[in-house]
């Protein structure tokens, strides 16, 4: 019934075209997107047609004879339509599994897009994964904020930000990134955690040349010296904070909770659903436990994150 192929370059149009109708995509599964960093990644993405209509999409990437739902990106999935009910999803499903068995791999690694980005259901893959063996792989702690219920955020938190309020800080949305990636987020990581940005600062201005109405840099300066930042993702539907920082000199303001309360309040003004902290993992515990007090404070709860594997026979 339905016919799959790898992507081409020539199917840049047809893709970008599929995400912009799709009912479970964001600005992550254009092609603009997913290529910035192609020197990383063997791109396996899939197109599935259906007498010669494209269907859904699948963002992948191969390594050794394992298909991953893409390493590069944040969270994926099998991309479709609104009318592509269930009992097609599980037909798509099933001829993508005879697809990777025909290719020799051996393993299938499935990371679908967190419920709270859409307005619609978006459960038929992972229902027909486990019925077909899969198992779930790995679970992370996804914190989130509902902006359309009452802020939760707590009264120490709220006493220290009005506060601040009196201490003269500025809030600047701006286009140059080199503030914030030179003087805070590159020398706080190396310091605290001896690790570097995900992206460059080449990378993540790259993106926002390509996106500029989806990714966004917040700044606080006191006396015109940067002390925190805050780069956003902005979907339709939510605010993801990207990355979050504040150079030592910020920390004795708590600048960084301060850009914080700012943004959340205003994309609520904005009428956003959720504002997304991202994950509290670790790299030696189940979960980073300051980490998790801290965005529960800002007035996250949790939300899941899976992670879904399949050996493909």
């Amino acid at each position: 019934m339905f016919n799959i192929r790898l992507y081409q370059q020539n199917d840049y149009s047809i893709w970008n075209d599929f995400i912009a109708q799709a009912k479970n995509a964001t600005f992550l599964f254009h092609r603009d997107f997913i290529e910035y960093h192609k020197d990383r990644f063997e791109d396996f993405s899939l197109l599935i047609f259906e007498d010669d209509k494209l269907r859904a999409v699948l963002p992948a990437n191969k390594k050794e004879n394992v298909i991953y739902s893409h390493q590069g990106l944040t969270y994926g999935g099998l991309v479709f339509l609104s009318k592509l009910k269930a009992e097609k999803v599980k037909s798509v499903l099933d001829e993508i599994l005879l697809f990777l068995k025909e290719n020799q791999i051996t393993t299938f690694y499935y990371k679908p897009i967190p419920d709270f980005y859409l307005t619609e259901g978006n459960k038929e893959m992972e229902f027909f994964l486990l019925k077909k063996g899969a198992v779930l792989e790995q679970k992370e702690m996804n914190l989130a904020i509902n902006l359309s219920t009452t802020l939760k955020i707590s009264k120490s938190k709220m006493k220290h930000f009005r506060r601040i309020e009196n201490l003269d800080l500025d809030i600047i949305e701006e286009q140059d990134f080199e503030p914030f990636w030179e003087k805070v987020l590159e020398p706080r990581l190396l310091d605290k955690f001896d690790v570097k940005p995900v992206h460059t600062k080449e990378e993540i201005k790259l993106l926002q040349s390509k996106f500029p109405k989806n990714i966004k840099q917040y700044s606080a300066y006191r006396n015109d010296e940067i002390i925190a930042g805050i780069t956003i993702f902005e979907t339709k539907n939510v605010i993801k904070s990207q990355y979050g920082a504040t150079s030592k000199a910020g920390e004795e303001f708590r600048a960084l909770d301060f850009l914080f309360i700012n943004l959340i309040h205003k994309y609520k003004r904005k009428g956003k659903h959720f504002f997304d902290m991202g994950i509290v993992n670790s790299d030696t515990e189940d979960y980073n436990s300051g980490l998790l007090k801290q965005k529960e404070e800002l007035g996250c709860t949790v939300y899941n994150q899976d992670f879904y594997k399949i050996d493909i026979k």
